[in-house]
Parts: C-alpha cells; structure tokens; sequence
C-alpha cells in the first residue's frame, strides 16, 4: 500500500488543529479526526470531517484498530494527559510518524519517550507548512 492510500490521523481540539482539517479538506486529503468525547466529535461533524475515529481513553480494551489504513498523525496538544494517551493509542496503529504540536514546550521529551517522532512549538495557527514533508 503506498502513502497516498493511508489516511491521516488529527486530533484537533485546538484552533490550530481546526484550521490544519480545513487545509487538509480544501485540498482534498484523506484524513480522520479523533476525538474522545461526543461535543468534539458533534463539532466536527459539523466542519464537514465525514471520518471521525471515537475512542475511549480510558479502556484500553476497548481500542480496536481502525478499518481505515492510517499513516501520519497529527496530535494537536490540548492537555499532557491527553496527548499522551493519544500517542499510545495511535502508535500501535502506524509505523508513520507521530507528530504532536504543542504551545510549550515542556513535555518534548515525555512525548518523544511515547512514540511521537516530531515535537512542534508554535504560537501560530497556520501549519500547512506539516504537509509538504
């Protein structure tokens, strides 16, 4: 299967993370949205995202891989805890690299210790710059 068929993976929770899933719709990407909770998922639905993986953060158990072939990941931080049960969840999925982009810059090395092969710092909301790699 060659990258063009994997789907990238975006958890947005932040505006940054929302303009990243405009981008990737305007220019026409397969992607997924993952979320944890129903107002996230509620809200997305309503950007248009037609892929939305819902998971439970809580119960590893319950973590199926998703039917649909993930390749990069896109992990925007919105809390320590979160971003860190994302990376575990989503390494298990792809061998791809994670990406987690942050706004501080103190969990670079938790998240690198998880998985995650990119830790970004950026104020900014335009990441587009993400896509050309």
């Amino acid at each position: 299967m060659n990258d063009q068929d994997n789907y990238l993976l975006v958890s947005a929770p932040t505006e940054a993370g929302l303009a990243f899933l405009r981008v990737l719709a305007a220019k026409g990407s397969h992607y997924a949205a993952l979320t944890y909770n129903k107002a996230e998922k509620q809200a997305l639905e309503e950007m248009g995202v037609e892929n939305i993986l819902m998971v439970d953060t809580k119960d590893s158990r319950s973590l199926l891989v998703p039917e649909l072939p993930i390749g990069k990941v896109y992990l925007f931080e919105q809390s320590l805890d979160l971003c860190c049960r994302y990376i575990q969840i989503c390494r298990s999925w792809t061998a791809k690299p994670i990406y987690v982009i942050t706004q501080g810059n103190n969990a670079r090395l938790i998240y690198k210790g998880l998985g995650a092969k990119y830790v970004i710092l950026s104020q900014g909301t335009d990441l587009s710059f993400l896509l050309s790699e």
